[in-house]
């Protein structure tokens, strides 16, 4: 019989999944020998020998049935000189790099552990840590690669002599050498103690779960960080927790047991029960129920819930114990600090939030919070990149020319590293106007840096001069000795969205920037902004008009002011007097006497041609949301006020050519609603100027250029009405692509940077 013989490199998600052993498997079915090992960055080599019919078998089994967390992105055969291998192994690790892998993300429990779980026959009955080589933390729990048990936290908790004959035992399809297993003779251990630190008798979780049933607010620590849990369906409950947590109205997150549980609270589509089946398992925002038993002040103003599966055999059992089989299960931290990963650090940060703390004895290394989805115009978009998705790299049509370290910008922030064609985001960091949200980052792209092996020859921002990001990037160049490149913000959120969906270099595109703030090449705040773009370059085609930010940041958390501002440069006292009667004095602390001062000093404010700016002002004239406690709230609002509305007749929203570039007059627009205040509903009002605001910018932007493809991004860019707008203008003259696996948003921007400043020579 001939013997023939094969070298495999395989990359992808293809360490931390079972893959070895699944190689073992089907290489041992075919009768083949050679071996299987990790390499240093996590690919994946395979020497295979046998006949040429066995290993042709061997190669369809690879690809057809690998472990359901597997990623295959490259598999290259080559053909080598037999070695007379007698049997086939799994080979120590090596540590040598060919090529770039990923590193794998969280995976939530899967069905087969879960089942362990609650059966009383199991040794992992009841066991909270349960994994396999399919599900369970795998990033969160790394110190670097391979991945193997001793870089990760894992490595505290010998296995016993049951889970070493297991993870031994090749015909254990699920953990054999999977390096995360354990069981309650050798794994972490539960603990439930009060803020004092003191120890609650009986079982943590049936204990947990009582106390949360009393009305105390417990925290819980899960496999990327802490959880705030407690009841939702208890007005005073969740109202307690927002004193505690400062945050008067931004929205909770909730768990359910089941999706059976999800659709007693609210109504998930097939597209949302799919999303949170995944092994992601994110947030997903979902419609909530009419009549749902979750209060309404879980999120106040909003026609959604944002809800997630319980991922873990922690959360699940915590679930399953109390009476709603459903909680508010929030990011555990102080407001606008990162996610609290540490026992001593939650019992020290979090003692002013819950009364009581489920702690585990597994270390956190490195901290990663809940992502969050949901549907825009029927599309699956992520708000909030995280767990489950991060630290996924996006692999580039193109090979930068700079290995490029990217800051991202300030707000709902994360950072990022390119190389060769590969970009890695780092997960959600959050808002970066903080010292310990820096550290995040850095120590977020550090790990990165680590993992593959990188040294960045330019360092990349926004180019917006106070950013503590840009001022970062500045210290960073200089100590290095490398390039800083400052880059226009909404150029990056448009470079983004093209490099998502695998957009040629030298592809050109009109990119719609629908956004909060971002600094503009004139020196003033943009934000509703059409660009012909490349990945290099961009011209401004099609702005929203500027309009007044009277007091500047005031202005963006008082909307009134906007409103008094543009009422008074268009009709002088007269729209001071218009503005009172329609009470935006009440809708500021200072009454008429700041309403005032926002008309009398609009002409020496700041002036924005933001989308984020314009939503806001037509928030507060609806009187929806006129008072901004955390990022995007009015716009979100007034998104939520449109539902089941209809587009108004007779109200447009304008643009004319203002020497090269087109402007949407949003100035007329808001006055002509002023017109139709009581006399249309408030939801079509609403409707409509989020959909005619879609539809201008992109009319415009269309006819300036004659593009043939749209790219969607920026803040604003998940509104369902925004989008609307925009795909209905270029219906039948241009294809509209939105962001994929990263958020139209800042936690996206970074993607941006890489490919920008890796592809300027």
């Amino acid at each position: 019989m001939a013997v023939i013989a094969k070298r495999v490199r395989i990359t992808g998600i293809v360490q931390g999944v079972g893959f070895r052993p699944f190689v073992y498997r089907i290489a041992v079915s075919r009768g083949l020998g050679g071996y299987v090992l990790n390499l240093g960055g996590s690919e994946v080599e395979v020497w295979v020998e046998g006949s040429p019919e066995a290993i042709r078998g061997f190669l369809e089994d690879l690809r057809s049935k690998r472990p359901p967390p597997a990623r295959i992105e490259e598999l290259v055969v080559e053909d080598v000189r037999p070695n007379g291998y007698a049997k086939f192994e799994i080979r120590r690790s090596g540590s040598r790099v060919r090529v770039y892998s990923q590193v794998p993300p969280d995976f939530g429990v899967c069905s087969d552990c879960l089942r362990e779980v609650l059966d009383p026959s199991s040794r992992w009955y009841r066991y909270p840590f349960n994994s396999c080589a399919w599900c369970g933390p795998r990033f969160s729990m790394m110190y670097g690669v391979p991945y193997d048990r001793r870089n990760t936290a894992m490595r505290e908790f010998p296995m016993c002599e049951d889970c070493l004959r297991e993870y031994r035992d090749p015909t254990n399809m699920r953990r054999f050498h999977a390096q995360g297993i354990s069981c309650p003779k050798c794994g972490p251990r539960l603990l439930l103690v009060n803020c004092d630190g003191e120890e609650i008798r009986g079982d943590p979780i049936a204990e947990a779960a009582k106390l949360i049933d009393e009305g105390y607010i417990v925290a819980v620590k899960g496999i990327g960080g802490f959880h705030i849990a407690a009841l939702a369906t208890d007005d005073e409950v969740v109202e307690e927790l927002r004193k505690r947590k400062r945050r008067p109205q931004k929205p909770f997150a909730l768990m359910a047991l089941s999706i059976d549980i999800v659709k007693r609270i609210a109504d998930p589509s097939e597209v949302h029960v799919k999303l949170m089946l995944g092994a992601e398992r994110p947030i997903v925002l979902v419609p909530k129920k009419p009549g749902s038993p979750v209060s309404d002040l879980v999120a106040p103003g909003l026609s959604e819930l944002g809800v997630m599966l319980a991922y873990t055999p922690l959360h699940y059992l915590l679930l399953r114990e109390t009476r709603d089989k459903f909680l508010i299960m929030t990011s555990g931290n102080p407001s606008g600090l990162p996610i609290v990963k540490d026992n001593k650090e939650a019992l020290r940060k979090l003692a002013g939030i819950a009364d009581y703390f489920l702690l585990h004895n597994r270390e956190i290394v490195n901290r990663v919070d809940d992502s969050v989805v949901r549907i825009t115009d029927g599309e699956p978009t992520l708000i909030r990149r995280s767990r489950g998705y991060a630290p996924l790299w996006f692999r580039l049509p193109f090979k930068l020319k700079n290995k490029v370290l990217a800051l991202g910008a300030m707000l709902t922030n994360a950072g990022a590293i390119g190389f060769d064609n590969y970009a890695v985001l780092t997960q959600y960091v959050g808002d970066c106007d903080n010292v310990e949200n820096l550290d995040f980052l850095l120590s977020a792209l550090d790990f990165l840096k680590k993992v593959y092996r990188f040294k960045e020859d330019v360092v990349a921002s926004d180019m917006h001069p106070t950013y503590p990001t840009t001022l970062v990037a500045e210290a960073l160049s200089s100590r290095n000795d490398i390039s800083h490149v400052k880059l226009q913000h909404h150029h990056a959120h448009v470079a983004s969205a093209m490099a998502s969906n695998g957009i040629g270099m030298e592809e050109e595109v009109l990119g719609i920037a629908v956004d909060g703030i971002g600094y503009g090449l004139d020196g003033q705040v943009w934000g509703g902004e059409a660009l012909l773009t490349t990945y290099t370059e961009f011209q401004r085609v099609a702005h929203l008009e500027y309009i007044p930010l009277p007091g500047g940041d005031r202005a963006t958390e008082r909307p009134a002011r906007i409103l008094a501002g543009l009422f008074f440069e268009r009709m002088g006292e007269d729209g001071v007097k218009l503005a009172l009667k329609l009470g935006l004095d009440k809708r500021l602390p200072g009454g008429t006497i700041e309403l005032w001062v926002a008309a009398r000093t609009a002409a020496s404010s700041p002036r924005a041609s933001s989308a984020g700016r314009f939503l806001d002002a037509v928030s507060a004239l609806l009187g929806i949301c006129w008072l901004r406690t955390y990022e995007g709230e009015p716009a979100m609002k007034l998104e939520a006020a449109s539902r089941g509305g209809t587009l108004v007749p007779g109200l447009r929203l304008e643009y004319e050519a203002k020497g090269e570039q087109y402007v949407a007059l949003v100035g007329d627009f808001i006055m002509a609603l002023v017109d139709r205040l009581g006399r249309e509903p408030v939801r079509d009002l609403a409707y409509t100027a989020q959909y005619l605001l879609g539809r201008a910018l992109a009319e415009a932007g269309l006819e300036a250029t004659g593009a043939r493809t749209v790219v969607v991004s920026g803040g604003a860019g998940v509104n369902d009405y925004i989008v609307k707008g925009i795909k209905d203008s270029a219906r039948g003259r241009a294809k509209v692509l939105s962001p994929k696996g990263v958020p139209p948003g800042d936690g996206g921007l970074a993607l941006g940077q890489v490919v920008i400043a890796g592809l300027r020579g």
